[in-house]
């Protein structure tokens, strides 16, 4: 995933949550705003420090980016997407997490069809 398809800015992360729309299972919260002149989709990742060590959150957010990666053709292109990670995370592997995105994704049809 490139740099420039990530939302860094606190800013932009609260623009997102305060106009957007959320979605959420066991595992992951998504935030998602749609934004008509973007030519690729955006994401912002957050793992909270109560879900385990720099390690453990390291690896979620590598997960999850990953996971995007795989998913790049398929997602809509004008959304800024918001990840949150939740405690179940850090006991699951990457397909495990990928499945639960995809879920995610397709449920607030933010996949192509």
């Amino acid at each position: 995933m490139k740099k420039a398809f990530r939302i860094k800015a606190n800013k932009e992360f609260q623009h997102v949550f305060k106009k957007g729309k959320s979605f959420a299972n066991r595992q992951l919260v998504i935030y998602y705003l749609q934004k008509q002149d973007q030519h690729h989709f955006r994401i912002g990742l957050s793992v909270g420090k109560k879900i385990g060590n720099a390690v453990t959150r390291n690896r979620i957010k590598r997960y999850l980016r990953q996971a995007f990666h795989e998913l790049e053709e398929k997602v809509n292109t004008d959304y800024d997407i918001v990840i949150i990670a939740r405690q179940p995370t850090k006991e699951m592997d990457f397909h495990q997490i990928k499945k639960s995105l995809v879920h995610l994704l397709a449920k607030e049809r933010l996949l192509k069809k």
